[in-house]
C-alpha cells in the first residue's frame, strides 16, 4: 500500500525571525479562483470610500495682502517661490516651503492688474492702472538700498495684462491693443489690434513661442503671429472670454474662460467649433491655468470655487471651495503637478493639493505599490455604478448647489422648447445645431 504524505520545504513558509512578514503560499492559477472578479470589485469600492475619507485638499492660506488678491505669477526656475499682485497696487513674493511673505513691493497706484516673470527667473514685470510697466529684480535690494524698479515704461493707457516671450528678452502688453516689446525699448516694436475694444488678457504660446492670443471685450479671441506683425485669425463667441490658456504639451490647443460659465478649449487651426464645452460653473470664468502634463486644467470661477478638468472631459473631476473664500480671481497650477494656488476677493491665497486624497511626503515602497494597485482597481470598475456614485460625490455650498438644481432645469425648458418648435414645424426648418457650435458666432480670417 502506497500512502501519499505532504512534504513541505520549512523554508517556504517559516519565518527567519519574528519582524520577517508571514509567508503566503499562494498558486495563481485563475481556475481556482472564481470569485477573482467580486474580491476585486470589493477591493475597488473599498479604495474608492477611503479616497473619498482622505480627500482632504486644502494646505494652507498664505495671509499678508490688504487688499483683493488680482493677479499671480510662477517663478520659472524655482517652485517655491511665487509672485502675487492685489488692488491696492502691492506685491508679494512667498516663499511656499515656509510658507511666508519673502518680499513686499508697493509697485504700482491702483490695481496690479497682471504681471509675469522673465524666462531665466532674474526679474519679472508688472502693469497697473497707473499706465506703467515696471520691471523689478527678483532678488531683495542690499542693505541701505532702496526697492526701486530697474526700468520703467511709461504709457499712454492703461495696461490691462502681460506676459513674457519663453526664450526671447521680448514681452507682450494689452490695453487698447496688443504691444510687444523689447525689454531695452521705451517704445513698442509693434502694435497689432484688430476692433475697436479693449483687450483684458494675452498669451504667450509656450511651444510655438511666436504666436500669441488675446481676449477683447468684443467677444473676440484674436490670434497673432509675432513674425508677420499681423493678426492671423479670430473667433467671436456669445459671450466675452475673460482670458485664455494655451495647452503646454500640445501646441495648437488652447482653453478659454468665458462669462457665460463656461470653458472651450479649441484647436487653433479648426475655430469653426470647439474641441471640448466644459460645463460646471454656475458664474462667470474669470481664470484658467494648465497643468504641466497638459492632461488637466483649474478654472477660478465667480461662484467662490475653483474645478479641476481633464481636457477631453466635459464636466469636472473636483471641486474646492471654503467657507471664507470669495470670488476667485486668479488661480495658478504650480510645475511639479502637485499644488494648486488660487487668489481671491478677500486678500488670501489659498494652497491646494492637486490630487486631493493624494499622501504627502515620502512613501514606503509597499505604500507606492498598494497606491498603484488600488488606483488600477478604480480604473478598471470606474464605471460601475455604485463606485461612480461614490466617486462623483461632492459637498457643495448651498448657493452652488441651487445654482446647478435651477440651470438644469432651465437647459431641461430649453431643450423642451426646441424639440416641441421642432415637432410642429416644416421637416428641416429648425436645424438641429450641436451643443459645440451653438455658442460660436462667427471667425473671421
Amino acid at each position: 500500500m502506497r500512502v501519499k504524505v505532504l512534504s513541505r520545504n520549512p523554508d517556504d513558509y517559516v519565518r527567519e525571525t519574528k519582524l520577517d512578514l508571514q509567508r503566503v503560499p499562494r498558486n495563481y492559477d485563475p481556475a481556482l479562483h472564481p470569485f477573482e472578479v467580486a474580491r476585486e470589485y470589493v477591493r475597488a469600492l473599498n479604495a474608492t470610500k477611503l479616497e473619498r475619507v482622505f480627500a482632504k485638499p486644502f494646505l494652507s492660506s498664505l495671509d499678508g495682502h490688504r487688499d483683493g488678491v488680482n493677479c499671480m505669477a510662477k517663478h520659472p526656475k524655482s517652485l517655491s517661490t511665487v509672485l502675487s499682485g492685489a488692488c491696492d497696487g502691492e506685491v508679494k513674493i512667498w516663499n511656499l516651503t515656509r510658507r511666508q511673505c519673502i518680499r513686499t513691493i508697493q509697485a504700482h497706484e491702483g490695481f496690479v492688474r497682471g504681471m509675469c516673470a522673465r524666462f531665466c527667473g532674474t526679474s519679472f514685470f508688472t502693469v497697473g492702472d497707473d499706465k506703467t510697466v515696471k520691471q523689478w529684480k527678483m532678488e531683495s535690494p542690499e542693505y541701505g538700498e532702496e526697492e526701486e524698479p530697474i526700468h520703467t515704461i511709461l504709457g499712454k493707457t492703461v495696461y490691462t495684462g502681460i506676459d513674457h516671450h519663453w526664450k526671447e528678452p521680448v514681452f507682450a502688453t494689452c490695453g487698447h491693443q496688443v504691444d510687444i516689446w523689447d525689454e531695452q525699448r521705451t517704445s513698442p516694436k509693434c502694435s497689432l489690434t484688430w476692433g475697436f475694444d479693449s483687450i483684458s488678457s494675452v498669451k504667450f504660446n509656450p511651444i510655438e513661442t511666436y504666436l500669441l492670443g488675446s481676449c477683447a471685450s468684443d467677444r473676440n479671441i484674436v490670434l497673432y503671429d509675432m513674425r508677420k506683425s499681423t493678426p492671423l485669425k479670430k473667433v467671436i463667441l456669445n459671450m466675452r472670454t475673460n482670458t485664455l490658456c494655451w495647452n503646454p504639451m500640445e501646441a495648437f490647443i488652447f482653453t478659454a474662460a468665458n462669462e457665460d460659465y463656461n470653458l472651450y478649449t479649441f484647436d487653433m487651426r479648426f475655430l469653426e467649433s470647439p474641441v471640448m464645452v466644459h460645463m460646471d460653473h454656475v458664474s462667470a470664468v474669470l481664470d484658467v491655468d494648465y497643468s504641466p502634463t497638459g492632461k488637466e486644467f483649474v478654472s477660478a470661477s465667480f461662484d467662490k470655487s475653483i474645478r479641476i478638468f481633464p481636457v477631453d472631459k466635459g464636466h469636472s473631476r473636483e471641486v474646492y471651495h471654503t467657507k471664507r473664500m470669495q470670488h476667485v480671481i486668479t488661480v495658478k497650477w504650480t510645475s511639479d503637478n502637485k499644488y494648486i494656488l488660487c487668489g481671491s476677493d478677500e486678500m488670501n491665497i489659498r494652497l491646494w493639493k492637486a490630487n486631493a486624497s493624494e499622501k504627502l511626503g515620502v512613501l514606503a515602497p509597499r505604500e507606492k505599490a498598494a497606491m498603484n494597485y488600488n488606483q488600477k482597481l478604480k480604473e478598471k470598475f470606474q464605471f460601475h455604478p455604485q463606485i461612480r456614485r461614490i466617486a462623483q460625490h461632492r459637498h457643495l455650498p448651498k448657493s452652488i448647489y441651487g445654482q446647478i438644481k435651477e440651470q438644469r432645469i432651465m437647459r431641461e425648458a430649453r431643450r423642451r422648447k426646441e424639440l416641441n418648435r421642432r415637432k410642429h414645424s416644416k421637416p428641416g426648418s429648425v436645424p438641429l445645431v450641436p451643443e459645440r457650435k451653438k455658442h460660436i458666432v462667427a471667425v473671421v480670417k
